[in-house]
This record gives C-alpha cells, structure tokens and sequence, in this order.
C-alpha cells in the first residue's frame, strides 16, 4: 500500500515559493487581467502534448511531447509540435512544467531547449528520463532542470504553479494547479482514480475538493478513455492474471508492456522471483528505464532476478521470462523483430507464451494484429485483449471524468489529450455536469482562447502544425515529400540517361534505363526495348524544336511514364538526366 501523507490546502503552500532564477519579478500589469490559453499538440490527436498559458507578460509552457508517425509516413522518425510561436515569444517564456515522464510529454524537450533556455520543473522521474532522452540523442544541452515534488509551488512570473498527485501508469505523474490574476487553472495531467497503486500515491483528490469549494476559473481535463463507462480498474488486479499465467505456461515466458510502466514491471519481476524464474531485459526503451528506476529507488529488483541472454541460454525454458518492448506493433522493436524473426538473440518456438501487457494506442491496431498473427505462426500461444486481464490502461473512463468535473466545479472547460471526438464527447459531459455551454470549449491545435472577466472566446490562430523529426534534421511536414514516398515505395523508381554528343549535338546509342523497386528491366527485354524506342522517339521531337537539357527531361519523364502505366498500370517515379548539353 502507499504511504498515506498529510493533506494540503492547494490555496496555501509550507515552504517559500521558488521562483525562476532568471525572473524573479512577480509583475501583475492589468494586462494580466487576460488568460489566453494556447495548445500546440495533443488536441485532436493522442501524443505530442504541448500547451501554453499566457498572462501578460508571461508564458508559462506545460509540457512538451512528440507523437510517432502513421505507417504512411514513410521515412519520418517522429513528429514534434510547431515552436514558432513559443521562439518569437521566448523573452516571456518563464519556464517548463512537465506533468509526468512519457515521451508524448517530454520527448521534444531535446528539439525545444535547443533554441530556448527556459527552467524546466519536472518531478524527480521524469527529471531521471529527460536527462535519458537528452542521452539517447547524443544532446549536449544541459538544461536548469529543477526537482518538484506534489504539494510544491513555484512562482513564474505572474502565475505560481502548485502540483498535485496523480495517479497514472508512470510514478511521480502530477497535476498542476495554476494560479493567476484572472482565476485558479487546474490541468489534470493524464490522471486515473487508482486507490490501490502498486507504485506511488492515488490521485490527490482532497486538494481539487478544497479547490471546488471556491471558484476554480478553468478545468483541462485528460480525455483519452472518456468512451470507456464506469471506472478504470486497479492496476493491482492485474497481478493475479500475470501469476496464473507465468506459473502455468510450459515453456518462456515473453512479456511485452510499456517500457514506463514501472508498476508492471516490478509485478513482473516479483511473480518471476515467486515462480524461480530469471528474467531478461530487452529493447532500448525498457532496457535503458528499468536502469533509471532501479537507480532512482522506483523499482525494486529481486536478488539473483535479472540476467543477461548468455545466462539463461542453458536454463530449461520455463524457468525464462523475457521483459520486451513492442505493444504497439513498432516496427523496429524488439517483439516485433521476435515475430519477423529478426532479433538477433531471440527465436520464438512452439512452447514459448507472449502476453500482450498493453491495449493499442488508436492508429496501431493493424500494426499490433500483424504482429500477433506472426507470432501465432511461428508457434507462439498469444495472450493479449481485454478478456485476458493482463492490463488496464492509466487513463479515467467516464465516472472518473465525472468525479473531476463534479469535485473541481470550473466556471470554464477545455478537454484535453484525446482525439477530436473524445474532446467532443468529453464536452458534453461537462455540460451535463453543470458547466455552461458557453463556457465549453473544445479547442484545435493553434487556437488562441481569451479568457477576460467579461468571458471566453477564440480569438485567433498561431501555427500548430505537425515539424517532422528525422534523426538529427526537423522540418515542416512535406505532403509533397511524403507523396514522392509513398510512390516510390509502392511502385518503385526508373532512371533514364540519354547521352549527347558535346561536339555535334546528336544522341549517342540508345537511352539506358534502369528501375528499382519497378519490374525486373534486365528480365524483360520486350519492355525494355518498348521503353527505350518511346524514349528516342520523344527526345527527337524534342531536340528537333528545343536543345535545353529541361525540356528533354520533361519530355522522357512523361512519355516514360505513361508508356510504363500503359503496360504495367504502375507509376513509378522517372528520374531523367541528359548529359553532354
């Protein structure tokens, strides 16, 4: 059970308010007498959360996510938010709070704090797994990362910042409490009504009742599983479906989960330790945070529990469990390498049992079912869904969204983190909760909602769309880009050359044409020969009323592609170079 700690009135706090270190002032200018709240990510999408609050002279940023691409966003690492508006502002910028460590909150902290030295507050773990992210793509930035506890206040600016305990499926998540000159924020962080955690404390709910007994300006709160009715169950359940199915499986034992579940985790190492079984970590992502908590006092390891691969290859399998990312079908993970048969140290076999500790996130159920029926085929009993109780999600369902609505009483709405029908959904539940229809608003990415003591309204746009992460390079999501992608993925590319005389002009031999990802071109010699016949008809014409380079090269391109598409009914994407002009 969690230690059970006193309760604080969220309107006062014990100790002095830390402020930042670059801005100290405190300034209450009568333009402050205007919120305005603007969301950069997470509106209308689940990931890549990003918002700020503004008052005055001062902004205030909440968190910083990125967002992993859809399958059709060929050659795209990640997406991140648009910080145009944040750098042209960064002289108002007073600092960073982060509600918890998952990456859609925290993973473009590396791209934002290189071009924007801010404070950031975060709590003790997610402090530990920014400075791993940070680690993980080689940044040398060395932030003004500040440790905040639940109960404690800092003063930015014009606004102070109190947080609140949360409960989430990652230690240490908090809410924040947001006190300005126009009113009390409360943002909800991502948040589920848990009273038994198996790590951490339940959500602070005293506090946010306190705060409903006097007027609370604005509630943002989490509405990822508003669909869901009833309540979220307790993770601690989750325990018992693991132990009957780790005790009677014939073979290993493959659990893959959410590397930033530390809760599961410790259950995980726990029943294996029960069961004598020793357990391998593997995967990048699981790899690098179970170092973290363990190191931070998070998790908890049983003596002689954790081994490498090169102990455990001569134990029978059921005294094996390997610990794995890839919940979420990622096609570089380590489950997913398992059921391609890829993994350089894992074979899946007839006998080996692969529990599925995760539901999809929206978007990635094709991708978790080709990944489940691969490891049916290679022999693998597969244990995943709902009906198996092998996991519950860290989000409130619909009773608890109640709960929050009905403790905080705001004189304003805004749903967050959720796509745009759980927003919608969200919102009419708050207005059957009591709260004003005007005062409900559900926001894009970008919008610019005003608050004033005469009331609430949008009052414009900043940019918000989606900057694309590959490897080092960011840079503006290019529909062109990506379409040139998806064509050359599906149909593949041809290069055509055509070489000209330097000294007379005239075309020498025939066009050499060579295709990747298209037709097998040495294999076919009658299409061959049709596409390098359409071509030196084409460059005739063309020569014969023009001798620019350009104008040949558009000339092959599109009889080339029309001639391929007649034959073929494929596009591939025809690259023409002329030389010698």
């Amino acid at each position: 059970m969690s230690e059970t700690r006193p309760h604080k009135d969220p309107t006062r706090t014990e100790q002095a308010p830390r402020s930042s270190s670059r801005h100290r002032s405190g300034r209450k200018k009568s333009a402050g007498r205007r919120l305005r709240i603007i969301p950069f990510g997470g509106l209308g999408e689940i990931g890549k959360n990003m918002m700020a609050l503004e008052c005055g002279d001062d902004i205030v940023i909440i968190d910083a996510g990125l967002m992993f691409p859809s399958e059709e966003m060929l050659g795209v690492d990640l997406l991140i938010p648009d910080f145009t508006y944040v750098l042209q502002n960064r002289d108002r910028v007073r600092g960073i709070v982060i509600t918890h460590g998952h990456e859609d909150h925290i993973g473009a902290l590396p791209y934002l704090l290189q071009a924007l030295n801010v404070p950031v507050y975060a709590s003790r773990f997610a402090s530990r797994l920014i400075a791993l992210e940070l680690k993980q793509k080689a940044s040398k930035l060395k932030p003004e990362l500040h440790e905040v506890k639940a109960g404690e206040r800092i003063t930015l600016g014009s606004m102070a910042v109190e947080f609140f305990a949360v409960c989430h499926s990652i230690p240490d998540a908090m809410g924040l409490i947001v006190h300005t000159p126009l009113g009390t924020v409360v943002h909800t962080g991502d948040f589920k009504l848990d009273h038994t955690p198996v790590i951490g404390q339940p959500t602070d709910l005293h506090s946010l009742a306190l705060l409903g007994t006097r007027q609370v300006l604005l509630l943002m709160s989490d509405s990822t599983y508003v669909e869901l009715p009833g309540y979220t169950p307790s993770e601690s359940m989750v325990a018992e479906s693991l132990e009957r199915i780790i005790s009677d499986a014939p073979g290993r034992v493959i659990i893959a989960t959410f590397s930033s579940l530390v809760s599961r985790l410790q259950q995980v190492l726990d029943i294996a330790a029960k069961n004598k079984r020793s357990v391998v970590v593997t995967g990048r992502s699981m790899e690098g945070i179970v170092k973290v908590a363990a190191e931070s006092g998070y998790l908890t390891i049983p003596p002689n529990t954790v081994s490498k691969f090169e102990q455990i290859h001569n134990l029978p399998n059921d005294r094996v469990v390997i610990l794995t990312t890839g919940t979420q079908g990622e096609p570089t993970s380590a489950l997913v390498r398992m059921a391609n048969k890829e993994h350089p140290q894992v074979r899946i076999i007839p006998g080996d049992t692969v529990i599925m500790s995760a539901t999809p996130i929206p978007g990635n159920d094709e991708l978790v079912s080709k990944t489940i029926d691969n490891l049916f085929r290679l022999g693998a009993n597969v244990v995943y869904g709902s009906v198996s109780k092998v996991h519950v999600h860290g989000h409130g369902s619909e009773e608890e969204l109640k709960t929050i609505l009905n403790l905080v009483r705001p004189k304003y709405f805004v749903p967050v983190h959720g796509e745009y029908r759980h927003l919608a959904r969200h919102a009419k539940l708050a207005q059957k909760m009591g709260v004003a229809r005007d005062n409900v608003f559900v926001l894009n990415n970008g919008d610019v909602l005003e608050l004033t003591e005469s009331g609430g309204k949008v009052t414009g746009k900043v940019p918000a769309g989606d900057i694309v992460a590959s490897g080092p390079m960011t840079g503006e999501l290019d529909a062109n880009m990506l379409r040139d992608r998806r064509l050359l993925s599906r149909d593949g590319v041809v290069v055509v050359t055509a070489s000209y005389s330097p000294d007379n002009g005239t075309l020498i031999g025939v066009p050499e044409i060579v295709g990747k990802g298209f037709v097998d071109m040495r294999g076919n010699g009658e299409l061959l020969r049709g596409a390098q016949d359409v071509v030196m008809a084409a460059v005739g014409r063309a020569h014969r009323t023009s001798k620019e380079r350009s104008s040949l090269e558009a000339q092959m391109r599109d009889t080339l592609s029309g001639y391929f598409f007649s034959k073929t009914h494929r596009r591939p994407v025809v690259i023409p170079v002329v030389t010698g002009l």
